[in-house]
């Protein structure tokens, strides 16, 4: 997947900033199988003028994304904002508070550089405790109500208890997998294109 910098809104290869962890970095498979690039390929495929930068990975945290964020945003002025974040803090253990601290203000930063923004929820193993990991789960839908912007509620819907899905890890998306994370983020992100690489909206669409 080329980084290569993207231009000024407007223009007919304006970009999708997808910023994620290592379920975006096509981690343990080849970058070429990863949803990412498979998404890069549907773009071209219906005629879509955006180019994909893939801005995530492994072991991201909220935290580092939102150091990182703002030179992204400056370097490729993205037409649209995936944020795929959040499953790293909370395997740390990370109070539900700062992780939701820290996804509003990438919320933010990526409206006010006038990009769409899907948010794409994630939740965690049970062993957390029911408490930590209801509240991480619902902190996702209660962003993308504030901001009103798309959400996917769950990547992983229909695959993390699939084991003919998932990596010997247990944790990771296999290649056979990848198909299926675009099938959940497409059906929310198209509605934030338009087929001359410019926002549908710079506020996306709440779902």
């Amino acid at each position: 997947m080329a980084l290569a910098p993207g231009v000024g809104r407007g223009a007919a290869d304006s970009s999708i900033l997808v910023l994620g962890d290592s379920l975006s970095a096509a981690y343990g498979i080849r970058l070429e199988q990863g949803w990412v690039a498979l998404l890069d390929a549907r773009l071209k495929q219906k005629g879509y003028g955006h180019r994909v930068v893939n801005a995530s990975s492994s072991g991201e945290t909220t935290g580092g994304a939102l150091a990182r964020l703002p030179r992204a945003l400056e370097r490729h002025r993205p037409a649209v904002v995936v944020i795929e974040l959040g499953g790293n803090d909370a395997l740390r253990g990370l109070p539900v508070a700062q992780v939701r601290g820290n996804l509003d203000r990438l919320i933010r930063l990526s409206r006010e550089g006038g990009a769409g923004v899907l948010l794409v929820g994630m939740r965690i193993p049970p062993n957390y405790g029911p408490t930590y990991t209801r509240e991480f789960h619902a902190l996702y839908g209660e962003l993308a109500k504030i901001h009103k912007v798309a959400l996917v509620p769950f990547l992983l819907d229909g695959i993390a208890l699939d084991d003919s899905l998932m990596q010997e890890d247990g944790l990771h998306p296999n290649a056979a997998a990848q198909p299926k994370l675009l099938a959940q983020v497409w059906p929310r992100l198209e509605p934030l294109l338009t087929h001359d690489g410019t926002p549908a909206s710079a506020t996306g669409a709440q779902q």
